[in-house]
C-alpha cells in the first residue's frame, strides 16, 4: 500500500510504533497537548487529528478512530499496512453492564464479542473470537497495578448500535440482558473490528476504556467530564506504550 492513503496524509516516519486511538478528534488533540511532549500534528484529513510526540523519551502517536467498527477498521488497516505501526491501543469510554463495575473504573478488553458483520470479509466458514494481543494485555495489567487503578479484565461487546430498539420486547430477548448472562463487562463500539484487523495483518491491538455510563443504574458522566476524566486511563495507556519498547 502506498502512502499517503485516502485517510491519512503522512509518512511512516511521522508515527511511532504505538498509536493510541480515541474515537473523538478533540480527545486526540487534548491528549497530545496534555500528556505528550513536543507533540506535532501529523494528520488532519477530514479533521481526524493525529499527533506524534514523546512520553518518557518514547515516541508515541495518538490519532482519532472515529466512531464504530467501520471507521476504526479503515484507520487501523492503513496504519498497520502503510505506516509501519505495530501496536494500536484503543482508548475511550464504555458503558458497564456489570453491577460490580462502576463509573470511572477501567476495563481492559481481553476479548471482544460483536453483533457486527465485519468478519464476513475474511470468508471464514465459522466464527472467529477477536482477542487482544497478550503482550499488550499483560503490560497494561502491570501498568494498572503500577498506578493503582481499579481495573477489570474480560469480555466486552463491540456493538454496531448505540440505540437499541428493544421497545415491546420481552426481557429475555432484549439486547443487554442477553449479553449480561454471558458475563460481558461493558459495551463499546470498536474493539472487535480493531482486534480482527490486527489478527489479519499480524499486528498487536488492545482496548482500554474508562466506564463513563452504567447501563443498569443509569449513572453517567456529564459530556464535558467525559473529555477530561480519563487521566488514570491515560497513565495506564502511556505506561503500557513505554513498556512495549522494552
Amino acid at each position: 500500500m502506498n502512502y499517503p492513503t485516502p485517510h491519512i496524509n503522512a509518512t511512516p516516519d511521522d508515527f511511532g510504533q504505538t498509536v493510541l486511538m480515541p474515537g473523538d478528534p478533540l480527545r486526540s488533540k487534548y491528549i497530545a497537548e496534555h500528556f505528550l511532549e513536543n507533540a506535532r500534528l501529523v494528520n488532519n484529513v477530514r479533521g481526524v487529528q493525529g499527533y506524534t510526540g514523546t512520553y518518557h523519551g518514547v515516541k508515541v502517536s495518538v490519532m482519532a478512530s472515529g466512531m464504530g467498527i467501520p471507521s476504526i477498521g479503515i484507520y487501523s488497516y492503513e496504519l498497520y499496512n502503510a505506516f509501519g505501526v505495530q501496536n494500536i491501543m484503543r482508548i475511550g469510554s464504555a458503558g458497564s453492564i456489570n453491577p460490580d463495575i462502576h463509573v470511572r473504573d477501567i476495563v481492559i478488553a481481553q476479548g471482544a464479542c460483536t453483533d457486527s458483520n465485519f468478519l464476513h470479509q475474511y470468508h471464514i466458514d465459522g466464527t472467529f473470537a477477536p482477542i487482544a494481543s497478550y503482550e499488550m494485555l499483560r503490560r497494561a495489567v502491570a501498568s494498572c497495578e503500577q498506578v493503582g487503578a481499579t481495573y477489570h479484565v474480560g469480555n466486552v461487546l463491540s456493538t454496531d448500535n448505540f440505540y437499541n430498539d428493544d421497545e415491546g420486547m420481552p426481557e429475555v430477548l432484549q439486547t443487554v440482558p442477553a449479553w449480561i448472562k454471558m458475563g460481558v463487562m461493558a459495551c463499546e463500539m470498536e474493539a472487535a473490528g480493531l482486534y480482527m484487523t490486527a489478527a489479519r495483518w499480524k499486528k498487536n491491538a488492545l482496548c482500554i476504556c474508562t466506564i463513563s455510563d452504567h447501563m443498569l443504574t443509569g449513572e453517567a458522566l456529564p459530556a464535558e467530564e467525559r473529555q477530561t476524566s480519563f487521566t488514570q486511563m491515560m497513565e495506564v495507556a502511556l505506561e503500557t506504550a513505554v513498556k512495549l519498547e522494552k
